[in-house]
């Protein structure tokens, strides 16, 4: 039964040169893929959650640890705010 309900969403999913692929052998990993390109590309959390149906708080505790160079783009935002406001240290 589960072979079967997996078998539409990843032909639709996969172009037909990947349906054999170990990418098709496990539908579930594929949205994991997803979400962290997502995250990793700036999409926040909330637009993320909202997309595949989790709240924030579970996007975050799940993802949290693979999001890379957030805390940099973060703080570089900041720290142009504070210059456009004349506030920089």
């Amino acid at each position: 039964m589960l072979p079967h309900l997996f078998s539409i969403p990843t032909t639709n999913a996969l172009p037909p040169q990947r349906l054999d692929s170990p990418l098709a052998g496990r539908p579930y990993d594929l949205r994991h893929a997803c979400i962290t390109g997502w995250l990793n590309a700036g999409v926040p959390i909330a637009e993320v959650a909202r997309r595949v149906g989790n709240t924030p708080e579970v996007i975050n505790r799940r993802y949290h640890g693979c999001i890379d160079g957030h805390e940099e783009a973060a703080n570089a935002k900041i720290a142009k705010s504070l210059e456009d406001e004349g506030d920089a240290a």
